[in-house]
């Protein structure tokens, strides 16, 4: 069979070893047939494939996001960006925005995403930050930007039925009252779920043309490929529609989150979806939550935190999490769990041991932010891996004034993203964004795994130099790790015949200069063979 695509006289990093260089690459039915110099590759095409002038270009194994929410998040960014506001009355002014907004499409809810910590000027979450800008009878709504916590007006809780509190929720998830008073802060899921219970709905064509349109923007910052982490029945029967009607464009990995409330009938009704898939997607993942984040002390630690504030893990009975990941590794799945504080990382990692198919499985753990050096090389020996996001040092500051630092301590934050002694000791680190809680673009990411620093300001000193990563090992992160950690090492990752037609091209090197990495152009984006976007 002819080419149906080539793409000739570029730089090609294989990423496989023991091969030459390699100048052009040749593909037909969605896998490479051909990967040498444009001489040979030529051999692969006739008349009919189309020909990609690559000068210039430099060629590189499609970059797959190892951690992300791209379908569910799609729905979470939505009503005011609350990104760039740094202090309340920069707040105050996007909520105010958005409540014209709103007013004048005739509606009544305000909402928001993506707030920052360091908004709150050193306060306690608290609903007068929204109420200060909306008024105490604006029903709002509005997430953290870890997606972990959000903070509601008491019009907002009232509609939900939680003007007292609501009854205890279990393990670290709370409507948070002080006093008898709800404050408007709510912790995890569980306590986020009974505001958006209350929401006014989307609408199912909005919905999915939220997702579509998610999708395609991975395509353009050259993302290939996505291990999503928060799937259902329902997110299956969506790829299978999106499948369908040609709309899936990225090569999706979709786990089944299970939570510490699902009960034993629901996870045996899961289980019987391991070997669910369509051309570009696949279940066949279980993911957990061992805790929740680090600055509202949801985060699992082996001793309270800086403020002195003791955490709890997400499942009220470890035990049963054990059980239930024992569970799911028996029945053939893989397992993934978030572990954000070093008590989880250990308690996961004994989960996995116990299940004595640990390496088989590929069992993952998720975020690792900070860890025991023990666990470092437990994770290694036992070919666990660990899924890591650099980009997520943003939010650092270098003196460790930030909320994330100051409630580590500066014992545990030494101890933090140690991506370098992960695979200074062998283990499988691949790498992503958890977007919507950052920017789901590799290239920022490829390049604060390298720098621990903001990019392009050489004057920041780095957070834990010692951890920085190569440029190929901040590659290999997004590609033949990230195929590594799903067990598709054999058919993904790399460069060569007979693999996957994913591929990521760049207008320059991405194993150049790491502070002009975020501007790199991505040229094109090839999925299965199929171009999905062309600058």
């Amino acid at each position: 069979m002819a080419a149906e695509l080539a793409v000739l006289s570029a730089q090609v990093h294989t990423l496989q070893p023991g091969t030459p260089p390699a100048t052009a690459v040749a593909v037909a039915d969605g896998m490479i047939v051909a990967v040498g110099s444009d001489a040979e590759v030529r051999e692969a095409c006739d008349a009919r494939t189309e020909l990609v002038d690559g000068r210039g270009l430099t060629l590189v194994p499609g970059l797959t996001d190892a951690h992300i929410h791209a379908l569910r998040g799609a729905l979470r960014l939505v009503g005011a960006d609350c990104s760039q506001a740094d202090s309340p009355a920069a707040v105050h002014a996007v909520l105010r925005a958005e409540r014209e907004r709103v007013a004048a499409d005739g509606g009544s809810w305000v909402r928001g995403h993506s707030l920052r910590y360091d908004a709150l000027a050193g306060t306690e979450p608290h609903h007068e930050l929204l109420t200060a800008a909306l008024g105490d009878d604006v029903p709002a709504f509005v997430t953290f930007n870890d997606f972990h916590t959000a903070l509601a007006t008491p019009a907002a809780l009232a509609v939900a039925g939680l003007q007292d509190g609501g009854a205890p929720l279990a393990g670290s998830a709370a409507v948070v009252v002080r006093d008898g008073v709800p404050t408007g802060e709510l912790r995890e899921e569980e306590a986020m779920d009974l505001v958006r219970a209350v929401l006014p709905p989307l609408g199912a064509a909005r919905s999915r043309q939220l997702v579509v349109d998610g999708l395609r923007r991975l395509n353009a910052m050259g993302l290939t490929g996505a291990h999503v982490m928060d799937g259902t029945l329902a997110t299956h029967a969506l790829l299978r529609e999106l499948e369908a009607a040609g709309e899936l464009c990225v090569r999706l990995v979709v786990p089944f989150q299970i939570d510490h409330d699902t009960s034993a009938d629901e996870l045996e009704e899961l289980l019987g979806h391991r070997d669910a898939r369509g051309a570009l997607w696949r279940g066949g993942v279980l993911k957990f939550y061992a805790d929740g984040v680090v600055e509202t002390a949801t985060a699992w630690l082996e001793e309270p935190d800086a403020h002195g504030r003791v955490t709890e893990p997400f499942w009220p009975d470890p035990a049963r999490y054990a059980a239930t990941v024992a569970r799911g590794s028996a029945a053939g799945f893989q397992c993934a769990t978030h572990a954000i504080g070093d008590r989880a990382v250990r308690e996961v990692v004994d989960a996995y041991l116990a299940t004595g198919a640990a390496r088989e499985r590929r069992h993952r753990v998720e975020h690792l932010e900070t860890m025991a050096d023990a666990d470092v090389e437990r994770i290694a020996a036992a070919g666990v891996v660990a899924s890591m996001q650099a980009i997520h040092q943003q939010w650092g500051l270098p003196d460790g004034s930030d909320p994330w630092a100051t409630a580590l301590g500066p014992q545990r934050t030494a101890r933090a993203f140690r991506m370098g002694d992960l695979v200074s000791a062998g283990a499988t680190v691949a790498l992503g964004s958890d977007w919507p809680v950052a920017s789901a673009d590799p290239r920022p990411g490829l390049a604060w795994a390298r720098l621990r620093r903001p990019p392009g300001a050489p004057d920041i000193a780095p957070m834990q130099p010692e951890q920085r990563l190569t440029a190929l090992q901040a590659l290999e992160g997004y590609t033949t790790h990230a195929a590594h950690a799903v067990g598709e090492e054999a058919v993904a990752g790399r460069i060569a015949p007979g693999l996957r037609a994913d591929l990521t091209a760049f207008a320059g090197d991405p194993l150049g200069d790491a502070d002009t990495l975020p501007d790199l152009p991505v040229a094109l984006t090839v999925v299965a063979g199929r171009v999905v976007h062309r600058a």
